[in-house]
């Protein structure tokens, strides 16, 4: 499992001297300085410096960052996460640098090149470790000071390092902003939520760490003990509550943006609920923003993420007031998986206010009377939620299938269902309900959630795969306990059910060994937060006029459409008025040929939502199509129909349509912004309609809006391109081969952008020749070759992850496990590969009980995908023609 979290890198604050005798900040050897051109010979360069540094008898391995140009900068500090090190920082320094920051970024205490031992932000370690870097940074020449021995300092991370950021704050008064990411308040009661023991994330941290020869020796001794009892001891608790940033909450006194994850079984929202009140009640600012992410995997949301934090630091480190940092609380809101694609479907809700986990409850009516429940010896079988240390992996593989990895034992849960829900109901923050439990001994644990049960039960969902481990002390005489459910964002749809579930065992936390039977009752109705002030902004009202690159060609086509004779078009089709668009029948033939055809007979349909790519060699016809689709030519035969309208040159129903086509021309002097508001201004549109700052934000482009387009990579003219086309928010979208000369990171960044853009509702259409790009950003596919259309469908049925997955494993599987799988109910065969194990179902089974049994059987799984990738399917339609 790995914590570093390198998407979401950290910037770290400035930690309060502890005593005048602590050791300065010493240099001990310096890699020399080296500058990084970016991207292109136009993008202004950053210098790097490398220095090892002695911080009370400790060797860190520190990087330091500054703009090329002169003149002093805020500072930032970047934290790394859990098990990871300076190096996973580099890119999101480089990005802080160039936006006018002096960047820090170190190993902490025990990772990578940095020596001592690992102290979980030991106030006396690691949290000292940055006040000694905060001195150093103060006698840097680019540093901008507050005072002397204080510089302007912002520190942001994600996970370990979101951690670091609050306990600094928290230390040192001189760190004036931080920007905390999917990380704890309280690691005890992360770690130990209710009194539970949290075993296998537990582990994965030790383990991940080096194992406890790593880590400081009280820290080890401690995991040791409650490992080998399966219950937290006081004086446990009280070593993780000392190194968390809740020990220091009456003193974290700047302006913090919260981010926390949803898909996250580490550390969960109320975390981030808890720093929100603490924080605000010191009188700082504080945003909280959940992510559909999170340490069980998801989208990360990087670019949006980062953007913001930027623009928090913009505000506050450069005091910058006319900076907007977002709404007081943001939210990704997803459908889940959908099944046919594996594309989540996301979109951003926002309030002026931070709700809170209880806002506006709702009473839901729950049915089910007394029932029994048995705890097995060993606890063994163990129900499943989430699959602890898989995130980055095997849940993303998973969830890429549709899959979700829940499993209850018969006897071992009590159930209590709703009626069916007679519209649709909204859940964002804590449920909780009041049950009786009457235990055989005196200790119980019960893991309570919340399913979302479909019509006629045939599909449960658990809303993020989360779980809510409680422990009952005086069982035995029977107790009314309030159980607080997981914090969550999930819509219930009207004609399903909510169902809440009792159970005696989960596989990531630690139950009682001795065998035991609990009574349960409900004593109440489910109560539900509904935060009806959090509201899903509608998609706008489009208004585009479809565009050439060229600005000179804007002017001369608007010309054309307005003096160019029209012809009757065919009437709307009522039926078609929500289509993004249905193609029919279309065929066009080469110049001065009556039998060699472009394009024949192609047909087919894209509905809302979806990112459809367009594939086939050279020579299918993928051009010709989007020529004939954008108007640029007319068809020989068939129709094209755009939301129902026919489309002709000059058709009134292009303006819903945006284009992107072998890039744009922009003038090298004016900047991003005047670029797109002067190429607005000529289509004759009012300014209103633009949606100028909507593009932009799906764009990502940030502070480098305001450079001149001369400076910028060829990343970047690129996005500033994609803006264009997205200006008026048009709901159909089409790219032509938009990541050519885009290195990697560059064409990660484009694939964001287009699955953002869709995630609203709107529709994308993108012909590309990068086979493996277009696996990750597309829902769908059209494959054409030599004219004609060869196969459409959801991407997950033209790849055919069918009835054959690929398991991949962490290490080796031995042949008598191999065996146990290839025995297990649902499993065809089983054969080891050099990736791990090829897995083929028999009818019937399914991938959420093949990863089930996986685990049971201590597979050391890495990922779960389809064995067959889009180059295999892609050549295998066309016969290896490309």
């Amino acid at each position: 499992m790995d914590l570093r979290l390198p998407a979401l890198r950290t910037l770290l604050r400035r930690p309060r001297r502890l005593t005048a005798s602590a050791a300065a900040v010493v240099v001990l050897a310096g890699a020399g300085t080296w500058t990084a051109a970016v991207a292109s010979d136009d993008t202004p360069s950053v210098r790097r410096s490398d220095r090892i540094m002695a911080v009370d008898g400790v060797r860190l391995d520190t990087s330091y960052f500054t703009p090329a140009g002169a003149g002093r900068h805020p500072a930032v500090l970047l934290a790394h996460g859990y098990g990871g090190s300076k190096d996973d920082m580099r890119r999101q320094a480089e990005d802080l640098t160039r936006a006018g920051y002096a960047v820090l970024t170190w190993s902490a205490r025990g990772f990578g090149r940095s020596t001592g031992k690992i102290g979980l932000n030991d106030p006396k370690g690691e949290v000292a470790d940055v006040s000694r870097l905060l001195d150093w940074l103060a006698k840097q020449p680019e540093v901008r000071l507050d005072k002397p021995g204080d510089p302007r300092v912002g520190v942001a991370g994600g996970s370990y390092g979101g951690a670091i950021s609050l306990l600094a704050a928290g230390h040192d008064r001189r760190v004036d902003a931080i920007a905390p990411a999917i990380t704890y308040w309280n690691l005890a009661d992360a770690l130990f939520p209710n009194g539970v023991f949290k075993k296998l994330w537990a582990g994965v941290f030790v383990n991940t760490g080096g194992g406890c020869a790593k880590l400081q020796p009280e820290l080890c001794r401690m995991y040791e003990r409650v490992a080998e009892s399966g219950t937290p001891d006081p004086a446990a608790r009280k070593t993780l509550e000392e190194r968390s940033p809740s020990a220091v909450g009456d003193r974290v006194k700047v302006p913090t943006l919260l981010v926390q994850g949803q898909r996250d079984s580490l550390f969960t929202l109320d975390q981030a609920d808890a720093a929100e009140k603490a924080i605000r009640a010191n009188g700082a600012p504080v945003d909280v923003d959940w992510i559909a992410g999170g340490h069980d995997g998801g989208d990360m949301e990087t670019g949006r993420v980062e953007a913001r934090m930027r623009a928090w630091f913009d505000r506050y480190l450069k005091d910058d007031k006319g900076t907007d940092t977002g709404p007081a609380f943001r939210i990704t809101r997803t459908g889940g998986v959908d099944s046919t694609n594996g594309t989540a479907q996301l979109r951003g809700a926002s309030a002026d206010t931070y709700p809170g986990l209880r806002d506006h409850r709702r009473a839901i009516a729950l049915n089910g009377g007394e029932q029994h429940v048995a705890n097995p010896a060993g606890a063994s079988p163990p129900g499943v939620s989430a699959l602890p240390g898989l995130g980055g992996g095997g849940l993303a593989q998973l969830s890429a299938l549709g899959v979700g990895v829940s499993l209850d034992f018969p006897g071992q849960y009590a159930k209590f269902d709703s009626a069916p829900l007679t519209r649709d109901l909204r859940i964002t923050g804590t449920p909780t309900a009041t049950v009786h439990i009457t235990s055989t001994r005196d200790d119980a644990v019960l893991f309570g959630k919340v399913y979302d049960v479909g019509p006629g039960g045939t599909r449960q969902v658990l809303p993020a795969q989360l779980v809510a481990p409680l422990r009952v002390t005086g069982a035995k005489a029977g107790k009314d306990v309030t159980v607080t459910l997981p914090a969550i964002d999930h819509e219930v749809q009207k004609g399903h059910r909510l169902r809440l579930v009792l159970a005696s065992t989960d596989l990531g936390y630690a139950s009682p060994a001795a065998p035991a039977d609990y009574t349960v009752s409900l004593e109440g109705d489910l109560s539900v937060p509904t935060a009806p002030a959090v509201t899903t902004a509608a998609a706008p009202l489009p208004a585009w006029v479809w565009w050439l690159p060229a600005a000179g060609a804007v002017a001369a086509l608007a010309l054309l459409l307005t003096t160019r004779r029209r012809t009757d078009a065919p009437a709307p089709d009522p039926e078609l008025a929500d289509v993004p668009l249905v193609i029919k029948d279309l065929s066009k033939r080469y110049a001065k040929s009556t039998d060699r055809y472009a394009v024949r007979e192609l047909s087919f349909r894209v509905e809302k939502g979806q990112v459809l790519g367009l594939l086939g060699p050279n020579g299918a016809g993928k051009t010709t199509t989007l020529r004939m689709l954008m108007g640029l030519i007319r068809p020989d035969d068939g129709e094209i129909r755009v939301f129902g309208h026919t489309i002709r040159p000059g058709a009134s129903v292009l303006s819903r349509v945006g284009a992107f086509v072998e890039g744009a021309g922009f003038l090298p002097h004016l900047s991003g912004r005047e670029n797109l508001e002067l190429y607005w201004r000529a289509t004759g549109r009012p300014p209103g309609d633009a949606h100028l700052d909507e593009a932009l934000e799906i764009a990502g482009l940030g502070d480098a809006l305001a450079r001149a387009v001369r400076t910028y990579s060829q990343g970047m003219r690129q996005r500033l391109a994609i803006a264009q086309a997205m200006l008026g928010l048009p709901d159909l979208l089409i790219l032509d081969e938009p990541t050519n000369g885009l290195d990697p990171p560059q064409i990660r960044e484009m694939r964001e952008v287009m699955i953002r853009y869709a995630a609203a509702g709107r529709t994308v259409i993108v012909s590309s020749h990068l086979l493996a790009e277009v696996e990750q950003s597309c829902t769908h596919l059209v494959v054409m070759d030599r004219g004609r259309l060869v196969q459409a469908g959801p991407v997950r049925d033209i790849v055919g992850s069918g009835d054959t997955l690929l398991v991949g494993t962490a290490a080796p599987v031995e042949e008598p496990t191999v065996e146990k799988v290839a025995a297990l109910d649902g499993v065809a065969s089983a054969v080891r590969t050099d990736d791990g194990l090829l897995i083929r179902l028999e009818p019937g089974g399914t991938a959420e009980r093949l990863v089930v049994e996986l685990v049971r059987l201590e597979v050391p799984v890495a990922s779960v995908g389809p064995h067959r990738r889009l180059e295999d399917a892609f050549l295998t339609l066309i016969g290896g023609s490309a």
